[in-house]
């Protein structure tokens, strides 16, 4: 594509469109938007996402987004060790905190299988899911990944991959979750119900 604007507008342009889900269209959009607001607007975005950058990191424990060492969740020490719940994204970890229904702790595995996109068990948390399980005390694996293929496919992988663990019950999410949906776009009452009426899985 060939440059049209004057070089920092085409820069920012180029920015904006490599952000997941913006076109170059919105991104020509969000860049002249950000020309016209005053200046003081737009050094609080850009302040924004340096500070995030340089205050928050993913929690060496489960790898949701933490402010230092460890997560809140991690850190709270009301929550049950023996109950883990595997997500896709830290913002599935949120949804789930809404419903006030869960008091485990989590595993974030930064995504789900998709062979397609070239992204397997090795791209994923998986190796570190596996040595939480041999280190803590863990009972009960809620497989919460998202309920379309790529995270059916995930939840299937860690079933098999786990079966011969001693001692540990792996359940899935209920249904009252629309398949192909996303965790995060559930409300708190279905991903209630998905929680409580959470079922063993065998591979």
């Amino acid at each position: 594509m060939s440059t049209v604007y004057e070089g920092p507008v085409q820069d920012l342009i180029d920015e904006f469109g490599r952000l997941p889900g913006i076109g170059p269209k919105s991104a020509q959009r969000i860049a002249f938007y950000l020309l016209r607001v005053p200046t003081e607007d737009a050094a609080r975005l850009a302040s924004a996402i340096t500070e995030v950058k340089a205050r928050i990191s993913f929690c060496r424990r489960c790898f949701n987004i933490a402010e230092g060492e460890v997560c809140m969740v991690c850190a709270d020490p009301r929550r049950d060790p023996a109950v883990l719940c595997v997500v896709e994204e830290p913002r599935d970890v949120v949804a789930i905190e809404r419903t006030s229904e869960y008091r485990g702790l989590y595993h974030v595995l930064h995504g789900a299988i998709d062979h397609l996109e070239g992204v397997g068990p090795e791209q994923l948390k998986v190796r570190e899911l596996v040595r939480r399980l041999a280190e803590e005390p863990v009972s009960e694996l809620v497989l919460a990944t998202n309920p379309n293929l790529t995270g059916e496919a995930t939840a299937m992988y860690l079933v098999r991959l786990l079966r011969d663990v001693e001692g540990l019950r792996v359940t899935r999410l209920a249904s009252g979750l629309p398949v192909g949906g996303d965790l995060e776009y559930a409300d708190e009452l279905t991903l209630g119900r998905a929680l409580e009426g959470r079922r063993e899985v065998h591979g």
